[in-house]
């Protein structure tokens, strides 16, 4: 920031008068490089690799679209800003091709990683070199910069395989720059991620600060990853003391987070710093406030969000969200939840919506949207869309609109602007309907995801001769078990964000709200209102359940290994949908390519995934700005050069 000290300009009707020689700039708020070899500015430092690292990555659609899209959960909802990234078209190359003025570049995700891990360099080198004996600098600084370099890291050589490593701090241009391989990437990241654990402890308040847990979340998802099939061609030697350390550190995390006792208290968030944010099952999260000097907002609200304000007797609201209707569900998430039994899906899916601008007939507080999301086996519904037909139980009314998931009229609710809403980042706190600025923290890490990390690990040990596949099945019951009905619970009860609307500044009429604290749990299902407690556990690995056993058959899984591990990818879509994990894992997995195509079909106005994905799809391409970028011997590459630098097949 800089201020100027202007001295007075007089302006006459017809002169004009240079302020050229009595403009002085004087900067004050300037640092030279050596604040950041001092105590205040190493910690400093560490603030803003925090920003980078974890905040600014969720203020915009590069995560979404190199996490979420292309995969078998989500498909491109009403909005195709970001369809190249799903479709895996001619569009999605070194250069994506441009939609709208909000497609993610090939550079954006790119960009984001290495700028963090230019701040992590930096705090890295100066807190080594620091003379002081503060912990908060030697020790805990110190770990946190390891940790966010390694997290970047690791999210590079997931996304593209061999990246170039750089530790130095740059203090001129560089341009020379050469991939490491994955095999190298990955020996850093986990050396980073020791450091860092052998440095920072638990004492720091958690999920708002990197501790020892985070570390050793992280140092197990590493070597799980390490130990996947993409690396296949280089980690025998490495595969079986990997996922060892994957059991054991897993272990330890989940010790000391606790899961939960509800699914749905990890998402009924009522207010900025809500009890929710704080649970003990959360590990790490990305830090949002609503704080007006804050530069970085949380913008995922928005994108999950399907259209209702166009409808009849509907509008757009606070606690509707701004419905961008990016992404879709796919049909895999419907079916893959036992819908009568686990919780998951009717407290992670907004499936009612209250009219909010009645007329004649209908009242704001009436039942103004439904969707029905049943088995693929229902023969109770003729049609797909029902407006004014269907009667509320509770209200004796009919209902204006009501999207039935599986009808017996061929028509489906894929993709376009129909669609239940992912609620986990529903933020009804905003300070106006038309606000994309969020607060709501972000999870990166909570331990629902260590179970299953060490459930993968379990599968993996067993297939090697290690241990059984039913070994696999104390973790995975930990997670079903919290999934499952409680008894005397309300099943029709719903929650999410939208809540903190009582809190907004925004001074909306509370007569105008959508938000309806209701489920479509017992239309979908058809079953009998109850309380029972329902049971979700596996008993056997031999004996899977009906939803898996259909996914199975779907791809053509024969052998234990692949069922087992099957099994564990649709245990985390019903545990962490749309939680940015989905692509990394089926990349790694080398499971891509079957579930895209099985899952990712077409929708209004795209080719989906299923048409185009090719098996060069596990790698993302290098962007052309980097490739433009760099030099050898102080030459610009030529295209030969490029071309060996890419990715293969782009």
């Amino acid at each position: 920031m800089r201020y100027i000290k202007i001295g007075a300009c007089i302006l006459t009707l017809f002169t004009t008068v240079s302020c050229h020689d009595i403009l002085t700039e004087e900067v004050v708020t300037d640092r030279p490089n050596s604040y950041f070899d001092t105590d205040a500015g190493i910690l400093a430092g560490v603030v803003g690799a925090y920003n980078q690292t974890f905040a600014i990555p969720f203020n915009g659609e590069a995560t979404f679209a190199t996490t979420n899209y292309g995969t078998d959960e989500f498909v491109v909802g009403g909005d195709q800003s970001n369809s190249p990234w799903n479709n895996y078209d001619g569009g999605l190359k070194s250069i994506v091709t441009t939609v709208t003025s909000n497609t993610v570049p090939a550079e954006r995700a790119w960009d984001m990683y290495y700028n963090a891990i230019g701040l992590t360099n930096q705090v890295i080198k100066s807190a080594l070199a620091s003379t002081s004996t503060n912990a908060a600098i030697k020790k805990t600084a110190l770990g946190e910069a390891y940790f966010m370099r390694a997290f970047n890291y690791l999210k590079l050589v997931r996304q593209y395989g061999g990246v170039p490593i750089k530790t130095s701090v740059s203090t001129t241009v560089e341009t020379e720059f050469s991939r490491a391989t994955a095999q190298e990437v990955y020996a850093f990241v986990i050396d980073d991620l020791k450091n860092a654990y052998s440095l920072l402890d638990n004492t720091g308040p958690s999920p708002q600060k990197i501790t020892k847990d985070a570390a050793a979340h992280y140092l197990a998802k590493a070597y799980l990853s390490r130990a996947s099939e993409i690396n296949d061609s280089w980690n025998t030697s490495t595969k079986a003391a990997d996922l060892a350390e994957v059991v054991k550190l897993s272990d330890e995390v989940i010790a000391r987070h606790p899961l939960a006792a509800n699914y749905g208290s990890l998402w009924a968030w009522d207010k900025v710093n809500a009890p929710s944010e704080s649970l003990t099952e959360l590990i790490l999260s990305a830090q949002f406030s609503n704080d007006a000097l804050s530069t970085t907002s949380n913008t995922q609200h928005l994108y999950f969000t399907a259209r209702y304000d166009d409808l009849p007797y509907m509008q757009r609201d606070l606690t509707g969200m701004r419905p961008f209707s990016r992404l879709a569900p796919s049909y895999f998430t419907y079916s893959v939840f036992d819908q009568v039994n686990d919780s998951r899906f009717w407290k992670s899916f907004r499936t009612k919506s209250r009219v909010n601008k009645g007329s004649g007939n209908y009242v704001n507080g009436d039942l103004g949207i439904m969707y029905i999301v049943n088995s693929p086996d229902d023969k109770r519904f003729a049609k797909s869309n029902y407006v004014d037909e269907m009667v509320y139980a509770k209200t004796g009314k009919k209902i204006p609109h009501v999207y039935v998931a599986y009808s017996t009229d061929g028509k489906n609710l894929l993709g376009g602007v129909r669609f239940p809403s992912l609620s986990k980042y529903f933020d009804g706190a905003r300070i106006g309907f038309n606000d994309v600025n969020g607060f709501r923290d972000v999870v990166l890490a909570r331990s629902a995801e260590t179970y299953l990390m060490a459930a993968e690990a379990k599968v993996r040990l067993a297939n090697l001769g290690a241990g059984s596949y039913d070994d696999a099945l104390p973790y995975i019951n930990a997670v079903r078990k919290r999934a499952a009905f409680k008894a005397g619970e309300d099943r029709a009860a719903y929650a999410d964000g939208a809540a903190a609307f009582a809190v907004s500044t925004s001074g909306q009429s509370t007569s105008i709200n959508s938000y309806f604290t209701e489920n479509s749990y017992y239309e979908s299902t058809g079953i009998d209102p109850t309380t029972a407690a329902t049971v979700l556990d596996i008993t056997s690995s031999t004996n899977l359940p009906a939803q898996d056993v259909a996914v199975i058959n779907k791809l053509g899984y024969t052998s234990m290994y692949d069922k087992m591990l099957c099994l564990v990818l649709n245990e985390k879509t019903r545990e962490l949908c749309g939680e940015f994990h989905r692509w990394e894992d089926l990349a790694r997995t080398k499971t891509l390519l079957a579930r895209a195509k099985a899952y990712n079909l077409a929708t209004p106005g795209t080719t989906g995934a299923a048409a185009n994905i090719k098996d060069y799809h596990l790698l993302r391409p290098i962007p052309q700005t980097f490739l433009d970028g760099i030099t050898k011997n102080g030459i610009p590459l030529t295209g030969a050069e490029k071309q060996a630098m890419q990715n293969p097949g782009y």
